[in-house]
């Protein structure tokens, strides 16, 4: 039984291995098509400049940038390819035949074969540029053909036409949907929990917190401040509020503050001096759950 489990074990390594084997030399042939991709439009850039009949420093000048976009369009090229072959983006069901390893090796050696029926075209021509440009032209038309045209058509139709690739398709894009709901529902629950909670602490903190709510809207309704004594005295006020219940109990402390002071002094404009003074106790600053509720998780 031992043996059995361990022979399987060794035999799951070696898939694995072999299959990260495969997908390094996919890879570097990927790499090695492309550069000999870039080789080519080079070549028949500067050989269309020099027909022209520019010169050779303006020449090299402009397929020094040209190389550089070329270059540029390459690395996004790759970023996607690498991304499209992979067997984590495409399923198999939903595509039958781009998936396969046989249509990645013709995918990714596409360059090399178009340059070798360029190759087969220019038999017999005696000028090597006109040779070469052969060459390059054929990789060129071989790989634009593929890539931009053959490969999304092919993906298309097997994505379309096969009825398992369509239900397929259909089920996942269902179950991702029904996953996000789910995770927005588990979201606002413990929002809601969140919002419940504080509005509970609220409550039981009133009676707690009335006494130094009326302290803070006597400072801040005072006639004569010194600003100071009533800077250290909301702080202290402040600092206590926040070791009895964190941002929560600040903020219900300085509401009722304001409240009291509305209250007490009506149509007097009271200044919010204590948003001021509280300033640097603990992470007063910070939104309130409320607020990033009501802006939708977005904190500016």
């Amino acid at each position: 039984m031992v043996t059995a489990v361990a022979v399987t074990v060794v035999t799951k390594l070696r898939r694995g291995d072999a299959a990260m084997f495969r997908q390094r030399v996919l890879k570097s042939i990927h790499l090695a098509s492309t550069v000999w991709f870039v080789v080519c439009v080079g070549y028949i850039f500067v050989l269309g400049l020099h027909q022209a009949g520019v010169r050779w420093w303006v020449v090299f000048s402009l397929s020094g940038h040209g190389a550089l976009v070329v270059f540029l369009l390459i690395s996004l090229y790759l970023f996607a390819i690498y991304r499209g072959i992979s067997s984590s983006q495409k399923e198999p069901i939903e595509h039958p035949l781009t998936s396969t390893a046989y249509y990645k090796m013709f995918y990714i050696i596409t360059p090399f074969l178009g340059g070798l029926a360029g190759c087969v075209e220019m038999i017999g021509v005696s000028r090597v540029s006109q040779f070469l440009s052969g060459i390059a032209l054929g990789t060129l038309g071989a790989t634009f053909l593929v890539w931009v045209i053959v490969d999304p058509v092919a993906g298309l139709l097997e994505v379309l036409l096969p009825p398992a690739s369509r239900k397929h398709r259909a089920e996942r894009i269902a179950a991702a949907r029904a996953e996000r709901e789910k995770k927005q529902r588990e979201h606002e629950r413990l929002l809601a929990e969140l919002l419940a909670k504080e509005e509970l602490d609220v409550c039981r903190w009133q009676d707690v917190l009335k006494p130094q709510a009326e302290r803070l809207a006597g400072l801040l309704t005072a006639e004569k401040i010194d600003f100071q004594d009533a800077e250290r005295e909301a702080v202290d006020i402040g600092a206590g509020a926040w070791r009895t219940g964190g941002l929560a109990c600040m903020r219900a402390l300085r509401n009722m503050a304001i409240e009291i002071s509305r209250q007490n002094n009506p149509g007097k404009t009271i200044v919010d001096y204590v948003t001021i003074w509280w300033d640097g106790i603990g992470n007063w600053r910070s939104p309130s759950i409320r607020e990033v509720v009501s802006s939708g998780g977005r904190i500016s």
